[in-house]
């Protein structure tokens, strides 16, 4: 990366960094939702749109995903905080946690989230609560069956991020080619 690029990198990064803290979290980690929801569904829509000629975006569908995924991100906001406090973990000593954490998040959380995510999209969508619970009915294996493998393929990136951090040392350089200073780390 070119010297030029570095320096962009960390004024993004010093900007960005105090959405990551304190009582932003929760606002960072609301609209994270609401717009990953927006734009997953965006590219859904995108592929939507090449495999079926004719068919336009849908912008109403997109937003509904927004307000759907806003209005879930308190829920995991608070939800994950509690979540470390009730099973802390770190290091491999603490492996039992971490299962335990993955196994009371799949059977509290994601059954929440499913009923919340197909009644919350039938709501705004017209439908009855009677239509949103038999969609539930009907599509909540496929949803739930799925997450599981989503979540472990999502954790590839933490994974590796985290190997990043453990290894990588004060004074040399990451393997982006950014030096420390760019990621907003003094080394001095």
């Amino acid at each position: 990366m070119a010297l030029g690029g570095g320096r962009w990198l960390r004024g993004v990064w010093v900007s960005v960094r105090p959405l990551f803290r304190g009582r932003a979290l929760l606002f960072t980690n609301t609209l994270g939702c609401g717009v990953l929801m927006a734009a997953g569904d965006g590219a859904r829509q995108a592929w939507e749109i090449r495999a079926r000629p004719g068919q336009k975006f849908n912008p109403r569908r997109s937003a509904s995903m927004f307000a759907v995924g806003c209005s879930m991100g308190p829920f995991l906001h608070f939800w994950y905080l509690w979540l470390d406090r009730f099973l802390p973990a770190s290091g491999v000593r603490d492996l039992p946690n971490v299962l335990k954490k993955v196994l009371v998040d799949q059977l509290v959380a994601s059954p929440i989230l499913g009923g919340w995510y197909f009644l919350g999209l039938g709501c705004l969508e017209g439908q009855t609560l009677d239509e949103s619970c038999q969609e539930l009915r009907d599509k909540f294996w496929e949803f739930y069956k799925f997450r599981v493998t989503y979540i472990n393929g999502l954790t590839l990136g933490w994974d590796t991020y985290l190997s990043y951090l453990k290894y990588w040392s004060p004074g040399t350089l990451p393997s982006s080619g950014c030096s420390c200073v760019a990621l907003g780390t003094r080394t001095d």
